[in-house]
Formats: C-alpha cells, structure tokens, sequence
C-alpha cells in the first residue's frame, strides 16, 4: 500500500480503509474511516491537503488533487465513480459523482446530490443539495427526491461491504 510522505506532510489513514498496493495517497491527506481507495487511484495532496469523510469510497482510476490555498474536501458517505477526477473541489455528505466526472477547483457539491457521469463542474461552479447535475458544463437538471436518495445511500453502503470483502486481497 503506497502511502507516501511529501516534504513533511504524512497522510493519516483512519480505521478500516482499503487501499490497494495499485493506489498512492501522498502528502497531506486525511483519511477517516471505513474508507475504501480502489486500483489505480492516486490522492496527491502534494500542493494543500486533502480531506477525505467515513464511508466514502473512490473507484479505480480516479485522481484527487488540489492547488495551492484550495483544499479539497471529500464528505462523508461519498460514492466517486470510476475515472472521476476531484481537483479542488468541496464535495458534502452523501453524495454520487458520476464515472469520469471532473469536478473543477472552488466548485461545491451540496449534500445528498448526483453529478451525472461525464459531466464538468467548472471552477467556481456550486451545486445546491438535493441536485442532479449533468452535462458539460453541469447544469442542474432535477431535484433528488427520497427514492433517489436512498439510491445514494444503498450505493455508498454497497461499497462498504464490497471493501469488507476485499480487505487483505487488493
């Protein structure tokens, strides 16, 4: 598991958090609990740190990084599909991002929202809870309502159980 110090910053990892030997965490990055990284996925947190919330999992091929005086910050209960790419960006609770989905620096995810796969959240850009957003630039398209919700939610503690299964393989 490449867990990796950058310059005096060493990332601390919470309880029960899958990181596979494919994965690098770097740098200034914290990591709660309960958290599972898939293959392939790098959090550089190289420039500012990096916050990433309990239940949260990141899928393979997905890059989370930031600039300088940005933090990006990662909620808790969060699904990121495969591909994504988080740089900068401020994601809430319970949240799904999309496959291959790229969240810009400064933008906003509110709580309890789908960023549509494929979509670009520009720098800047906030996108209110209860949203789903979809399109290049996202725009927001519908609200979530509680069959969508609980969707959110199943999917985040499909993974937990998924990472449980995956503990001492990857």
């Amino acid at each position: 598991m490449p867990v990796l110090r950058y310059r005096d910053k060493y990332p601390r990892i919470g309880r029960n958090v899958l990181i596979p030997s494919t994965a690098y965490v770097i740098g200034d990055v914290e990591i709660g609990n309960d958290v599972s990284l898939w293959p392939f996925v790098v959090v550089r947190g190289d420039e500012d740190k990096i916050i990433i919330g309990d239940n949260t999992n990141i899928q393979d091929l997905t890059v989370v990084h930031t600039d300088k005086g940005i933090v990006t910050q990662i909620g808790n209960g969060v699904t990121i599909g495969h591909r994504a790419l988080i740089h900068g960006a401020k994601i809430g609770n319970n949240v799904l991002i999309g496959m291959g989905a790229i969240l810009l620096n400064n933008s906003v995810i509110g709580d309890y929202s789908i960023i549509g796969a494929g979509a670009v959240v520009t720098e800047g850009s906030v996108i209110p809870p209860y949203s789903i957003a979809v399109g290049v630039p996202a725009k927001v398209i519908k609200t979530v309502d509680e069959e969508t919700k609980a969707r959110i939610i199943n999917n985040y503690k499909a993974y937990l159980e998924l990472a449980k299964e995956y503990m001492g393989v990857l």
